[in-house]
């Protein structure tokens, strides 16, 4: 089944290589970009496959070289064979994990929501401090975050808070980090020294195009009013917030980032689109619920997927069971480490599964 796919891939590559030496494919810009991505992902596959062949033909051809009667030449083409025989295992794990199919939201932006759970006040800046961390680490790979609707209280803290994060990949790295966030600290209102444990929620979903789902107008309802914050932040004496309900399943969308009402109602659309999209794929179980099992855990938002320990200096990740003693720079955005580790035991799982099919 891999092998079928990698004859495939190279029969494409050969292709879009053509394609993008192509005088007229160039002159159209937006093509040409959209191939030359599409080239760089196939080279991978390419590169990878072409190791793991000069492995094989050295290991073969060595395996020739130990046959014949030059006892010097036997040795050395021995130790050849063992060094190419042990590099091959590696080198097949890593074209099988290129060759798996790729998640079709990967390449998406993001719509990342924010919530305080339990822990009161306590909750709501550790809300702020997951904010602050996505928003670092979007830094970190150049990606485009706006903040669509915030709800901050008097201390700083953070009670909702919904973005939109724009960039390559965003969500193929994001998508892991659904689920309940806790934190065990000492809040700066405890005079007694003691270490509380609150939590927040965070759900990761891919915006989705006006092609994946259509909006009835007349099921929605759209109120204006005027946007304010904790503070007086963000205060606007007109009213350009925007509030849409989407009247069949009751979901509400608020943004009031943009001074102008035209812009959040634009953004808020974006938001609502994609948690429909959500909404009606869990409701049928199929493409998105689906694809939240093929994920490291569930994803759901109920699931205790890591722990924030302040006092110990650590965050630990409970469904790879990995601990990390950096929480300062993690919560500084340093979160790659921690989502490669994702990434590669949800494709370990997935080659597992795509194996056990074969047999």
């Amino acid at each position: 089944m891999l092998l079928d796919k990698l004859v495939e891939l190279e029969k494409r590559y050969a292709a879009v290589s053509a394609l993008i030496a192509d005088a007229d494919v160039i002159a159209d810009q937006e093509r040409w970009r959209d191939l030359m991505r599409e080239h760089a992902g196939l080279q991978e596959v390419m590169d990878a496959a072409g190791a793991l062949r000069a492995c094989m033909q050295t290991r073969d051809e060595a395996h020739a070289l130990m046959q014949g009667e030059d006892i010097e030449l036997r040795a050395l083409a021995q130790e050849e064979y063992e060094q190419a025989q042990s590099a091959l295992p590696d080198l097949e794990e890593n074209l099988k994990r290129l060759l798996l199919p790729k998640d079709p939201n990967d390449e998406k932006n993001v719509v990342l929501e924010i919530r305080a759970g339990t822990g009161g006040e306590e909750a709501a800046l550790f809300g702020m401090d997951l904010l602050r961390m996505y928003t670092r680490y979007a830094e970190r790979h150049l990606w485009q975050i706006q903040i669509v609707d915030i709800s901050e209280t008097e201390l700083g803290g953070v009670k909702e808070a919904t973005l939109l994060v724009s960039g390559r990949g965003a969500y193929s790295r994001l998508k892991f980090e659904s689920g309940a966030h806790r934190v065990q600290r000492v809040p700066s209102t405890e005079s007694g020294g003691r270490i509380h444990t609150s939590a927040a929620t965070v759900a990761v979903l891919p915006e989705v195009q006006d092609v994946q789902i259509v909006i009835d107008p007349n099921d929605l309802k759209i109120d204006t009013y005027r946007s304010g914050g904790a503070g007086g932040q963000h205060v606007n004496k007109t009213e350009s917030a925007i509030r849409i309900t989407h009247l069949p399943t009751g979901i509400v969308v608020s943004c009031q980032n943009e001074r102008s009402q035209i812009k959040n109602r634009e953004q808020a659309m974006r938001v609502l689109k994609s948690r429909l999209y959500d909404f009606y794929e869990q409701q049928r179980a199929s493409a998105y619920s689906e694809n939240r099992r093929a994920q490291v855990g569930t994803g759901d938002r109920s699931e205790r997927i890591r722990t924030y320990n302040f006092p110990q200096n650590r965050v630990s990740d409970h469904r790879i069971n990995l601990t990390l003693y950096q929480l300062e720079s993690f919560l500084d955005g340093d979160m790659d480490e921690m989502i490669e580790a994702l990434i590669m035991a949800e494709q370990a799982a997935r080659l597992e599964a795509l194996q056990q099919e074969e047999k």
